[in-house]
């Protein structure tokens, strides 16, 4: 483990080398520390496990991988049609999206959202219809969470959803730092057609306090380049179409 938090990721083939063993006992030992969360299983060797994903307030997120974000939000929002019903979570990146909604004016279509900040960026726009779920106001993320937010949603149903994640893992899947925000996440993904998450590189590989859902229960994944291509080949594996901005 000490030679791997120091170079980041090893390969079997280094491993049989310096230890003096067969690859097939290499194999072994990094699927049991594998699945114990000790590191991250790759083609051919193990990758560094990432600290777990730090929660910061939104003012602080919002200015994180900047140019990241805007390049992922302008693909993602080539992606809605006029008359769409899509949902937004409180994520930085989906505020992005909203920041580009604003200036392309698709139009007409409904935002369901239970960001206060995403509501106020489009509020006043005549050709959208903004749904903002009751709850109770999470201070660090500006959004609606709790029982009242989740009955309001599972009445809906929408075309799309855009949601950020804390943390991205192939085997553990989709997570945040925040329980209820979990739940109301989870939400999302099942009223919609299409999940698209909306995440940059440093949030791949990572693991938050609260699954949200397997890697399996969204279509697609749009991030930057900088991308680890060994997680892509996997989260790939899982049926997940993968866009690198």
């Amino acid at each position: 483990m000490e030679i791997l938090d120091t170079h980041g990721r090893l390969t079997v083939e280094e491993l049989v080398h310096k230890f003096h063993v067969t690859a097939a006992t290499v194999r072994a030992d990094l699927n049991i520390l594998a699945s114990s969360g000790l590191l991250i299983r790759s083609r051919g060797g193990a990758l560094k496990q990432e600290a777990p994903a730090p929660e910061y307030p939104f003012s602080i997120r919002d200015h994180l991988h900047k140019a990241e974000k805007q390049r992922i939000a302008k693909v993602a929002v080539e992606l809605i049609q006029p008359n769409q019903t899509i949902v937004l979570d409180s994520g930085s990146t989906t505020m992005e999206i909203a920041r580009q909604i604003r200036t392309l004016k698709i139009h007409p279509l409904t935002v369901v959202t239970n960001s206060l900040q995403v509501s106020t960026e489009l509020a006043g726009l005549p050709h959208i219809s903004i749904v903002l779920p009751g709850g109770v106001l999470r201070p660090n993320s500006f959004s609606m969470i709790g029982p009242y937010a989740e009955r309001t949603l599972r009445e809906m149903s929408a075309d799309q959803a855009f949601l950020g994640v804390d943390g991205l893992d192939p085997v553990y899947g989709l997570s945040t730092t925040d329980m209820l925000g979990a739940q109301v996440d989870a939400l999302m993904i099942q009223i919609s057609r299409q999940v698209t998450i909306v995440a940059d590189a440093t949030k791949l590989g990572r693991r938050g306090l609260s699954v949200i859902a397997k890697i399996n229960s969204i279509h697609r994944l749009i991030t930057d380049r900088s991308a680890d291509r060994q997680l892509i080949d996997k989260i790939k594996a899982e049926g997940v179409d993968v866009q690198l901005v």
